[in-house]
């Protein structure tokens, strides 16, 4: 019994402090489930030993009391809580009803009772008290009995009203409902914030009631807040409804916002639906909330059920799995993305978080880690929303591990200088938050997503090799890097899930025809960070040919027409790491080849012809070439082709269906060349 004794000490004393945060000083040192967990415990302690029940144990009062920089607030009807359920589904719902069927003294085959079905928002409850239609106070829960008049900061708000939309409104009529902070407007507050260098908000929750409870209202009136209502205390001189259900829709009609996601249910199996409906649109919804509420529709039967302790007996709050939870950090890893990007990854002790086991959670990058300062061994809030990767949203830095000078035992985090699967160096360009690793045709955790660009249609074009093929190649082991691809023989294709010979004998072709190709199609193949095709092309015609390329320096690479330094300094880490240049010279030595380019200053013969520097539009269909064969001909004979018809275009390449953009040529009296016409241009 002194086991039992001790504990239950311990558990008010835990709760107390953890009511005193979240309530006087709005800064909630758990999550909800944490606490929630706490309070169940107790409550079963108690139930099981009600001779150690005391008067202050918090399961008799509501902890808590206003700030002395706020006026107190007498609530004219307590602001109680409601009753928690925990179990799942039906489960729940069926505990609820039975328990109110019992307190109703209704029979086994009574007809079922009619609930009003609504959302369980995550913010501040807030009392407004409105006095022939003007509103008057508004006032926070504080401890249930007394709250902070907050009256200037609420009036801020644009969807609460100041005059109530009536003719007669009532005497005194006094709204409960909750003031929150929708996802979007967290979202779009915190990235104003950190583009100012001022501190963001943790979660939307806090962002409301700290908003609210601001001194000074001009802050308030600069926080994104919304609200809705859901019930009311005190009215005098209107006739209230029959029903919840009911009171809702009069409450909107006086101009409050209420919840569309509400519904009146008969029996605990239509509320269990409803339960699950909520759960799976949970994270669409554009607020926060963490279950569903359950009330008796009736209000003459909410009266006869009544309250006990600090809830409501006709209502319950049935909760979802919690999407926060708090755990420990075993380890913090890198891991590297399909396109090279290094992430900072929190190996967790596991723990269940919205219904599924969490065990990782990101980190997003170097700066977010540092921000939130993260490190191994602190105990941290996880959040999970939906199928949202799990992400660490504060440190509980009280429980921090520290050593003997009252210093953090363990460093914060620092990005590694290599990549952790291939070895190669980690980049992090200037003015990007997202490092990346600089082994694109060699790490192996790029392999797919460089594999197929390498392939693709603008690059190397090898016709048949798609992203489902270029997967199995890999996940089989055959093709590691590019230069695999070039080994691969129709027999060993062939032997591919519905991989016939046809199209293995195809594919091999397409391949070694890939072989022949141009210097700027080939260094937009590397897939080099930050060089597209047109920068490939300037490339290619500035160095001439690819050692010239590689051998340059970062001042060298400048002088190319639109390359500046965060270009430069990728072209040149690409090319400084080793794997890569290994990869280039196995395409080399299997065969792939490109005509030497003439360099800037000149264009070789094509100087003296009438292609260099000359801008063309190719519209319509061509009877031989492709649009983008032709494309090639023409910067390869040192001319550009744009998309628009212009005064600076010099000719029209036209073919079949050619539409607008001939009319537009004939309209400026340019130069209109047919496909025939464009070869011999070429030619010459």
């Amino acid at each position: 019994m002194d086991e039992i004794a001790q504990r239950l000490a311990e558990l008010r004393r835990e709760i107390a402090r953890l009511d005193s945060a979240y309530y006087v000083l709005d800064t909630p040192l758990v999550p909800d489930a944490e606490y929630d967990r706490l309070v169940a415990e107790l409550r079963a302690l108690e139930e099981a030993h009600p001779e150690l029940v005391t008067p202050d144990s918090p399961t008799q009062r509501v902890g808590g009391r206003p700030l002395a920089a706020f006026a107190p607030v007498r609530h004219s009807q307590p602001m109680l809580s409601i009753r928690t359920e925990t179990e799942p589904g039906l489960a729940g719902a069926l505990a609820f009803d039975a328990r109110v069927r019992r307190l109703l003294e209704l029979a086994a085959d009574a007809p079922a009772l009619e609930y009003c079905a609504e959302l369980k928002f995550d913010g501040l409850a807030i009392s407004l008290r409105y006095e022939h239609g003007l509103l008057t106070t508004a006032a926070t829960r504080g401890d249930g009995e007394t709250g902070e008049d907050v009256t200037q900061n609420v009036r801020t708000l644009r969807q609460i009203p100041l005059r109530l939309i009536a003719d007669l409104p009532p005497e005194v009529l006094e709204v409960r409902g909750e003031i929150f902070m929708r996802r979007d407007d967290f979202e779009r507050f915190n990235a104003r914030q950190r583009a100012l260098g001022l501190p963001t908000l943790t979660n939307p929750r806090n962002g409301a009631a700290g908003s609210i409870r601001q001194l000074d209202a001009r802050i308030t009136a600069q926080r994104p807040l919304s609200f809705f209502a859901y019930g009311v205390a005190v009215v005098i001189g209107w006739p209230l409804p029959d029903r919840q259900s009911q009171l809702l829709t009069a409450l909107a009609a006086y101009g409050f916002p209420v919840c569309e996601h509400r519904a009146v249910l008969a029996g605990p199996e239509a509320l269990a639906a409803f339960h699950a409906q909520i759960l799976a649109r949970r994270d669409t919804l554009p607020f926060d909330i963490d279950g569903v509420v359950y009330k008796v529709d009736r209000f003459d039967l909410q009266q006869r059920l009544g309250t006990v302790s600090r809830e409501p007996r006709w209502a319950v709050a049935h909760k979802f799995p919690p999407q926060e939870m708090l755990t420990t950090v075993e380890a913090i890893e890198v891991q590297v993305g399909r396109t090279g990007a290094i992430t900072p990854v929190a190996r967790l002790t596991p723990v269940f978080v919205g219904g599924a086991e969490v065990r990782n959670a990101t980190l997003h990058n170097e700066d977010e880690a540092r921000r939130k300062d993260v490190r191994v061994g602190d105990t941290v809030i996880v959040r999970r929303a939906g199928d949202v990767i799990p992400e660490i949203v504060a440190v509980l830095f009280e429980r921090r591990l520290l050593d003997e000078n009252s210093q953090p035992a363990q460093p914060p985090f620092i990005l590694p200088p290599h990549c952790p699967v291939c070895g190669s160096a980690i980049e992090k360009p200037r003015d990007e938050a997202i490092a990346r690793c600089t082994g694109g045709l060699y790490c192996p955790a790029q392999r797919k997503q460089a594999l197929m660009h390498f392939a693709s249609r603008r690059a190397m074009n090898i016709d048949g090799l798609g992203k489902q093929l270029i997967e199995r190649l890999v996940d089989d082991g055959w093709v590691k890097t590019a230069a695999d691809l070039y080994h691969l023989d129709a027999a060993q294709l062939a032997t591919l899930e519905r991989m016939g010979e046809k199209s293995a004998v195809k594919l091999v072709a397409a391949i070694e025809a890939s072989k022949a190709t141009r210097l700027q199609r080939f260094i937009y193949a590397l897939g080099i960070r930050n060089v597209g095709e047109a920068t490939a092309r300037d490339l290619a015609r500035h160095f001439g040919d690819l050692p010239a390329l590689m051998a340059a320096d970062e001042a060298a690479l400048q002088a190319v027409p639109d390359v500046g330094p965060i270009v430069a300094a990728s072209i040149r880490c690409f090319f400084a790491e080793r794997h890569n240049r290994e990869v280039i010279e196995r395409l080399r030595a299997a065969g792939v080849h490109w005509p030497a380019e003439s360099q800037a200053g000149g264009h070789g013969a094509a100087a003296a012809g009438k292609v260099a520097g000359k801008t063309f539009v190719l519209t319509g269909t061509l009877p031989h070439l492709t649009r983008d064969q032709a494309k090639v001909a023409i910067e390869a004979a040192g001319g550009k082709v744009t998309d628009s018809v212009s005064k600076k275009t010099d000719y029209v390449v036209v073919g079949s269906d050619a539409g607008s953009k001939l009319a537009r040529a004939r309209e400026l009296g340019l130069i209109v060349l047919d496909e025939a016409r464009l070869l011999e241009l070429l030619e010459s």
